[in-house]
C-alpha cells in the first residue's frame, strides 16, 4: 500500500514538473518577444528625439539670429 502511494506521488510530481517546464518555456519566449519589442520602441524613441532635436534651432543659432535681426 505504501509503495503504491509513493508511486502515485512520484507520478504526480513528474507531471507537475513537466507542466512547470512547459510554463517556463512559454515565459522565456514571452520575455524574448518583450525584449525585442522594447528594443524596437527604444529605437523609435531615439529616432524621434533626433528628429525633434534637428527641428529645433540650436540655442546659439537662435541667439545669433535674434541679434542679427535687431542689428538690421
Amino acid at each position: 500500500m505504501q509503495n503504491e502511494q509513493i508511486l502515485n506521488r512520484l507520478a504526480a510530481l513528474k507531471k507537475e514538473f513537466e507542466v512547470g517546464q512547459a510554463r517556463l518555456r512559454e515565459l522565456e519566449a514571452e520575455q524574448a518577444y518583450l525584449r525585442e519589442t522594447m528594443l524596437r520602441i527604444s529605437g523609435a524613441i531615439q529616432v524621434l528625439e533626433e528628429l525633434i532635436g534637428k527641428a529645433k534651432p540650436e540655442p546659439v543659432a537662435a541667439e545669433t539670429a535674434t541679434l542679427a535681426a535687431a542689428v538690421n
